[in-house]
């Protein structure tokens, strides 16, 4: 590289390093709002649409947020309105939101050093939920390797059965790559046409999905302490979960106990209503309530009509949406350590215990306090985005609830009410999905930042609560 590139570059870098330092969020959002910018600027171009005359500015945009915050939202179908071109951005897009601008940044410092820095290394911590820096590039590693070996494997699972359905090998391979990617990275675009409703008992096509979609929303710190936790071929499995972290089993086991309650409640729920699951046979209803149980952790894909449901079920799924899935995973919401933090405080609360405790841990107050803050703030965005759109349509709450939730948890799962949205509408729902991607990690991040040691303390005196 010529002397004076590397010169500008190393500035560039040290002016980036800056900027983490001071404003570390601030960073965050620019660089996560400049990427999409950039795919709305590919999705633009006339040949990205399948007529050839190009997507309206609003549709672009709309379209390259929902990409880049892997949510699955889309005011133009993807199978039919996009081309292979606009197809390949949109692939893109969710593999870039996937990663996490913040892991890619540090990739990309990789690339330039050959070594992560300290401030590359402490950004990449908040934003993957990683406590010790040395762990920071092997994470960054393992994201590249698992999440490239299980989309891969999710392609090559699904594509003996697209073989069969598509009349073209090259057309089964794409649709396979592209399911793949768009399951283990929750983001819930479809490249078919009617997506999978024609498929709704189709075991070998929807399980190897649901296993993408619940698996990416785990986590990567997940995923890597579970690599390293599982015993190796002809060593003893008893004590492995020892090895575990209490985040791992925090998030193992909401999630399982989520995925469990969210299929029976919409299995019973839904059972005879005769425009979902009243039509399918038993093993068809099963698998059909397993699926639509996985899905709201972010997952977005749907066999069944989300619009035909009943309104019960909505509400069902418009708590699991606003929970989602894990930190630092490909899923959005409030996340599930989130959420067990919160029952594992009121449980202490209700035994009168003094702290609260979980695996034989003791968790300190302050993630309590951040606990909340994030409820909170998520909430709140929640109730404002509601309002906007109330007044902006003349839907009901219930449908613009469930569009609210799924845009801010990144979920993509819709009533079918996004397609006639107004433009103010979308950008509504474009302003949530880019909030709901990078709103509840910049509130932590700054929140957390601001560990205030006082010397004088005020006398202590309780309200009233309740």
């Amino acid at each position: 590289m010529p002397p004076i590139f590397r010169h500008r570059l190393f500035g560039l870098r040290e002016l980036v390093d800056e900027l983490a330092f001071r404003a570390p969020a601030r960073l965050a959002v620019t660089v996560f709002a400049g990427v999409i910018g950039l795919f709305a600027i590919l999705l633009l171009v006339p040949f990205a649409t399948a007529d050839g005359e190009g997507a309206s500015f609003v549709d672009a945009l709309f379209t390259a947020v929902s990409a880049v915050c892997v949510t699955g939202l889309v005011v133009q179908d993807t199978a039919t309105y996009w081309s292979f071109y606009g197809q390949v951005v949109i692939l893109a897009g969710i593999k870039v939101g996937g990663f996490g601008i913040m892991t890619v940044a540090s990739l990309l410092g990789m690339m330039v050093s050959r070594k992560i820095g300290l401030t590359q290394k402490l950004l990449t911590a908040s934003e993957t939920k990683t406590s010790r820096l040395g762990d920071v590039g092997s994470l960054v590693r393992v994201i590249i390797i698992t999440a490239t070996t299980l989309e891969l494997s999710i392609a090559l699972l699904l594509f003996p059965r697209f073989l069969i359905l598509e009349d073209n090998v090259g057309t089964a391979a794409w649709h396979s790559l592209f399911y793949g990617i768009s399951a283990f990275n929750n983001a819930g675009f479809v490249p078919t046409e009617d997506g999978l409703m024609p498929h709704v008992g189709d075991w070998s096509l929807l399980l190897p999905i649901a296993l993408g979609v619940f698996i990416g929303a785990l986590g990567f710190p997940v995923i890597l302490n579970l690599q390293r936790a599982l015993p190796r071929p002809g060593h003893r499995w008893r004590g492995w979960t020892k090895r575990l972290s209490l985040h791992s089993k925090l998030t193992l086991v909401t999630s399982a106990a989520l995925l469990v309650a969210g299929a029976l409640l919409l299995l019973v729920l839904e059972w005879t209503n005769p425009r979902t699951f009243g039509p399918l046979s038993l093993g068809d209803k099963l698998l059909a309530g397993l699926f639509a149980g996985i899905m709201p952790r972010s997952g977005g894909f749907s066999t069944v009509d989300i619009g035909a449901m009943h309104e019960s079920s909505w509400l069902i799924t418009d708590a699991l949406m606003f929970v989602g899935g894990g930190s630092a995973s490909t899923a959005g919401g409030i996340k599930v350590t989130t959420l067990a933090v919160m029952l594992l405080a009121i449980i202490a609360e209700a035994r009168g215990d003094r702290d609260i405790e979980a695996f034989g841990r003791r968790i300190p107050r302050d993630v309590l306090r951040l606990s909340i803050a994030v409820v909170f703030t998520g909430a709140s965005i929640v109730l404002v985005s509601c309002v906007a759109l109330l007044q902006l349509t003349d839907l009901p709450l219930s449908k613009v609830l469930f569009e609210v939730l799924s845009a801010f948890a990144t979920v993509g799962l819709t009533t079918g009410i996004t397609y006639d949205l107004p433009d103010a509408g979308k950008y509504v729902l474009a302003a949530l999905m880019f909030v709901g991607r990078t709103g509840a990690v910049t509130v932590v991040a700054v929140l957390a930042l601001r560990d205030r040691r006082r010397i004088i303390r005020f006398p202590e005196e309780r309200p009233i609560i309740g």
